[in-house]
């Protein structure tokens, strides 16, 4: 038993397809759309499968008689998907908003932190400023930074002088050169 007959009653043709046309398409958005909040996916579902199963009895169960089309049914649909696009929308935004916190957190530009070789995670930066150190009273002051530092002098060797070379030790002949004493 086929009731749609749109030569006919083209209305209640139209009525029975548009009736399964919400029905199919409510139901796959509380389906398919993940991001909407569980109650309104549910409501979509059930009134989704409410309209699909009153299209489906005026379709094919219905023998006849009188109805009543209400047009009104249809504001309902209308505003559960406008309700579920919004949804959707904003749950959108949040997730690109979450998305462009998480990536502002990480900004290469940053100042960055001094150079820690403890820390976990700490990769290897030759280049890195030294943490500052508490100077003694008396103690040599270190050169600034870039400039050439002359080599150590061993205990009890006279200081560094330009423009002698350095000698070898006397007594390891593999040493490395030292200052020559004066």
């Amino acid at each position: 038993m086929n009731n749609l007959d749109f030569s006919a009653d083209p209305l209640f043709s139209w009525y029975v397809v548009a009736l399964a046309l919400s029905g199919v398409i409510m139901a796959a958005i509380g389906a398919v759309a993940g991001r909407i909040k569980a109650g309104l996916r549910v409501l979509n579902i059930v009134i989704g499968l409410g309209f699909l199963g009153y299209a489906y009895y005026l379709a094919f169960v219905f023998e006849g008689g009188t109805y009543t089309v209400f047009y009104k049914v249809f504001i309902l649909p209308v505003l559960l998907i406008v309700a579920s696009v919004k949804g959707l929308v904003e749950r959108n935004k949040e997730k690109q908003q979450q998305a462009a916190q998480a990536a502002a957190a990480f900004n290469p530009n940053a100042p960055q932190a001094p150079f820690n070789p403890n820390a976990p995670q700490a990769p290897f930066n030759p280049n890195a400023p030294q943490a500052p150190y508490a100077q003694q009273p008396g103690a040599p002051v270190p050169p600034p930074a870039g400039a050439p530092v002359p080599p150590a002098a061993p205990q009890g060797a006279a200081p560094y002088q330009p423009g002698v070379p350095p000698q070898p030790v006397a007594d390891n002949p593999y040493a490395q050169p030292q200052q020559p004493a004066s």
